[in-house]
């Protein structure tokens, strides 16, 4: 630990002069920099809560409702590491949650977040340990609880060898863990088997609003969600080439950071394919259709019976298979699916999901898999995926423990 904390110290500069360059170049305000930094507007006495990203603070939306739910007195206070995540939450529009940027894992940072806010507890989504973060929350005697937790045996090895897993782990109040791999990784870190909550995967109960479908022949139609830098020239040359075989065939590109529009659009001309963009309200007549907006996902699901899960052609892990699973979408993916490793080892053994890993195989999944195929992999997808998380019990149990 004392090894870490030199690390942040000498990284706190670094890192703050890179938040300062964001704010200057517009891509973070005044007010998400003081946040990280501890400031901002206090929201003191709530329970705190804490999802990295777009992909966490969705999966924890059910526990969150159901946390309010068991206890309608009860005030959160919600903090993301991304200011996109925190238009998301933001956008909730609810009274009873304050979203603030999360503090850095700097000691004088976090003295200041906690004197500020006074939290009753940390409930942590997924794998968003952090050592000075957690050993204050320690010192403070404030309860910590992990659910839907995630450790890769690449993790557990890491922890392992630079030995901070046991004081890590010994400061956990409860956890639950995502599968039964991350649950055992965690016990053999030195977490006590009587602080094991039941296993639960919040991505298995996302609900996302439908919105209203785009009009187009659904399975001729192919989303490209939440897709990243290096992957939407790829999926554009395959679509073109599968229209070469199916004149029918639209596309719905939604980018995972839409302030990439404008570079997406030249890469869309340079296909020679023609365009309309969401955020100019631009009519579906085209067969592209940029969705360079936030929070219409459901929009977008609704209206494709395909769907490319993005971050899997390049080294970002893949994205969520549940949300698309849960609208019947037929799943496409690349080869880096390391985020969701086995949803997608079950989804692809029962024919739930295909793996494309070149533009040749994503323009054969295009131009071949017609509406049975489609219903076919939705339903075998369901199946693979199992039941939503029991947020409701977990809710209960958490607020039993406060």
């Amino acid at each position: 630990m004392v090894l870490y904390r030199l690390l942040v110290s000498i990284a706190s500069l670094p890192v703050l002069a890179a938040l300062l360059w964001r704010v200057l170049r517009g891509r973070e305000s005044r007010v998400a920099l003081l946040e990280r930094l501890g400031g901002g507007e206090a929201a003191p006495g709530r329970l705190w809560l804490h999802a990295a990203s777009n992909g966490e603070l969705t999966s924890a939306k059910p526990l969150i409702e159901a946390l309010l739910a068991a206890d309608p007195a009860l005030r959160l206070l919600v903090t993301v590491n991304t200011v996109t995540a925190r238009a998301l939450g933001q956008g909730w529009n609810d009274a009873r949650i304050a979203i603030r940027m999360a503090p850095l894992d700097h000691r004088a940072v976090l003295r200041r977040f906690l004197s500020r806010h006074a939290p009753r507890a940390l409930v942590v989504i997924e794998n968003e340990l952090w050592p000075n973060r957690m050993a204050l929350l320690a010192q403070a005697k404030r309860p910590l609880f992990v659910i839907g937790a995630r450790m890769s045996a690449r993790s557990a090895a890491r922890w392992a060898k630079i030995g901070i897993a046991q004081p890590m782990v010994a400061q956990i109040t409860a956890l639950s863990a995502q599968d039964a791999g991350s649950e055992a990784r965690f016990l053999d870190l030195g977490l006590p088997q009587e602080r094991l909550m039941p296993p639960a995967n919040l991505k298995t109960s996302i609900t996302v609003a439908p919105g209203v479908p785009l009009g187009w022949p659904r399975s001729d139609t192919v989303l490209a969600a939440s897709t990243h830098e290096g992957e939407d020239a790829t999926i554009l040359a395959a679509f073109a080439k599968a229209r070469a075989h199916r004149p029918g065939l639209r596309l719905i590109l939604a980018p995972r950071h839409p302030r990439r529009a404008p570079q997406i659009a030249a890469l869309i001309a340079k296909a020679g394919l023609r365009h309309t963009t969401r955020s100019k309200d631009g009519p579906p007549t085209a067969e592209v259709y940029l969705a360079d907006t936030l929070g219409e996902m459901g929009r977008w699901y609704a209206s494709a019976g395909l769907c490319f899960v993005g971050g899997s052609l390049v080294e970002k892990g893949g994205h969520t298979p549940y949300e698309p699973a849960s609208f019947d979408c037929a799943l496409l993916h690349g080869p880096d699916v390391a985020n969701f490793a086995a949803a997608y080892a079950a989804l692809d053994a029962a024919g739930g999901a295909r793996l494309c890993a070149t533009e040749s195989d994503l323009a054969a999944a295009f131009a071949t898999l017609d509406a049975d195929e489609q219903a076919e992999m939705a339903r075998a997808a369901r199946a693979a995926l199992g039941p939503p998380a029991d947020v409701e019990s977990i809710a209960t149990a958490l607020i039993a423990r406060l």
